[in-house]
């Protein structure tokens, strides 16, 4: 099929894409076989007709000749009576006038019956052809033209009266036999002009594709642009100066604006929006309700960046956002928001073959480690400059500690609504939900446990079911964020690659302690916690420093803070 595929196009849509040299050829094909073989045509019948003419001549020739010798045998069989010795003359003389194997010439008496017979055709019992028959009896000078059929075969030629035997003399050819060498000249003139036509269409085809050749090159990249819903330009490099090269440099003109619009409507909206808009050519406002992972990045000490930056802030935010939404869109996830500080990523809008939650996890310890590289960068930075002047003064210090970028990740799943909303003049593309909240709510508590992720139990049941321990989930807490009634499990996503003997002997440990503090154990809880160095065991130790274990706990620690 490949090798067809120049001739018969591709199919876009379900839809053959025919090239117009196919079209023009198949056309010219038709037109040029058809004309040359009519023309040929014509000539034959033409041509068939004057030899048919001058046929007759040479026949009424050699019939003039046969009614000789017939008077002069006749006027011997006068002299000798010897009937049967002027028959065989008169048919050795009309033999020698056929030309064809088909030829015919006889005398055929007014009974129907032959007097003589001279053909390589075997002699008939009686003349058949009634019709011819009658027409010759008819004529009224004795003399002119005949056609008949002998042996289910069409004949033409001529006759005459001869008075003294009373019969009539005919000489006649095989119109399919004397058609015949025409018909041959016809049939090779046809494979000549089948030749040459074949033969013009190569030499066409090759003009045509070169004359043509940007057409092809042109739908090319324009299907190649449909596949990849990608806007591009024709490549027209050596292009002649003719309509298709203006038609084509158009096309580049108009593409070169839609693409400055599509880039700039894709970095207004989410990658599936974009997607969905450039396949059904138009953004309606709809949306559904959905199971979809969110991800909520947040920029701490944010307000000490703007207030010691001010407007370099933009700059800022804008190098870590660089990195860190590759990252999100290189894990099949898609920005949903960016106010300010803060990030909100969506996971499972976009078909993948990895499960939505791994997808949005591995993101986030992505955007913690293009924080930290922004970071080391920075220090880098810093590390020249006190090499080259000593130090850094107190306003530089302070910006230094400004740019130096840590993020918090919060991660939560399930049903929420996910669409377009507004109206037709303005909309925007949303999550909402109550998932969508926690999330954010989740991001806060990273500066409580001082951890870099926190992420709920939805994540970890998904990923849990899909991944062969990629991520160890430390249990955190059960929390009750604010606005809500009911406490939530929340944990600490780790990677296993990291977790060596000793993080593995610390984990332990705070689990253990965990435990006695939802038990309400919290002399247990302290005695566990008492060797183990993690960050997080500080919010705890602070809680339980008190020693008393408050009146109806039911392990629930409540926030009173967003």
């Amino acid at each position: 099929m490949n090798v067809l595929r120049p001739i018969l196009g591709d199919k876009i849509a379900g839809v053959r894409v025919v090239p117009i040299i196919t079209k023009i050829v198949v056309l010219f094909s038709i037109f040029l076989l058809a004309s040359n073989f009519v023309s040929n045509y014509v000539n034959l019948v033409l041509n068939q007709g004057e030899q048919i003419a001058l046929a007759n001549r040479i026949i009424v020739k050699d019939l003039a000749e046969i009614y000789g010798f017939a008077s002069n045998q006749y006027e011997i069989y006068q002299f000798n009576q010897n009937l049967p010795d002027a028959v065989k003359g008169m048919t050795e003389s009309s033999f020698k006038t056929l030309r064809a194997d088909r030829s015919v010439a006889f005398g055929l008496k007014d009974d129907g019956t032959y007097l003589f017979w001279a053909s390589k055709l075997p002699q008939p019992p009686s003349f058949a052809d009634a019709a011819a028959f009658a027409a010759l009896k008819s004529s009224k000078n004795g003399e002119g033209k005949i056609a008949f059929s002998l042996g289910g075969r069409e004949y033409f030629g001529v006759f005459k009266r001869n008075v003294n035997w009373n019969v009539w003399l005919v000489r006649a050819d095989d119109r399919i036999e004397f058609e015949s060498a025409s018909r041959a000249i016809f049939a090779n003139v046809s494979l000549i002009i089948l030749g040459l036509t074949v033969l013009c269409l190569v030499v066409g085809t090759i003009l045509l594709r070169h004359i043509l050749r940007f057409v092809s090159r042109m739908t090319a990249d324009i299907m190649k642009m449909q596949q990849t819903q990608r806007m591009g330009l024709l490549d027209l490099s050596g292009a002649p100066n003719d309509d298709v090269t203006y038609l084509g440099a158009s096309f580049n003109s108009l593409a070169s604006t839609i693409d400055n619009l599509i880039s700039i409507f894709r970095r207004f909206v989410t990658q599936d929006i974009a997607e969905r808009a450039y396949q059904e050519r138009e953004v309606r406002l709809e949306g559904k309700t959905r199971q979809l992972t969110i991800l909520f990045s947040d920029i701490k000490g944010f307000t000490f960046m703007t207030e010691t930056l001010g407007n370099d802030i933009i700059d800022v935010l804008n190098l870590h956002y660089e990195r860190a939404i590759a990252q999100i869109h290189d894990h099949h996830g898609i920005v949903g928001s960016i106010i300010g500080d803060a990030l909100l990523a969506v996971y499972g809008t976009i078909q993948s073959e990895e499960n939505m939650s791994l997808e949005a996890l591995r993101s986030a310890y992505r955007i913690q480690e293009v924080a930290a590289e922004l970071r080391g960068e920075i220090t880098k930075k810093r590390e020249g400059i006190v090499l080259r002047r000593g130090a850094l003064t107190d306003a530089e210090e302070r910006v230094f500690r400004a740019v130096l970028v840590e993020v918090g990740v919060g991660l939560d799943g399930g049903e929420v609504f996910y669409g377009n909303i507004g109206s037709y003049e303005r909309m925007t593309n949303t999550v909402i939900g109550d998932n969508v909240n926690s999330a954010s709510r989740l991001e806060g508590l990273t500066r409580i446990y001082k951890v870099p992720v926190v992420c709920s139990e939805f994540v970890k049941n998904e990923v849990e079911a899909v991944s062969s321990g990629e991520f160890r989930f430390v249990e955190l807490d059960v929390v009750q964020v604010k606005g809500k009634t009911e406490g939530k499990r929340i944990y600490w996503p780790v990677r296993e690659a990291l977790v060596d003997e000793g993080l593995l002997k610390e984990y332990s440990a705070f689990s253990e302690g965990l435990q006695a503090y939802f038990e309400g154990d919290w002399d247990r809880a302290a005695s566990a916690w008492r060797e183990v160095k993690l960050p997080v065991v500080e919010v705890f130790r602070d809680r339980i420093s008190g020693g008393k274990v408050p009146a109806n706990w039911n392990g629930i620690w409540a926030m009173t803070t967003k």
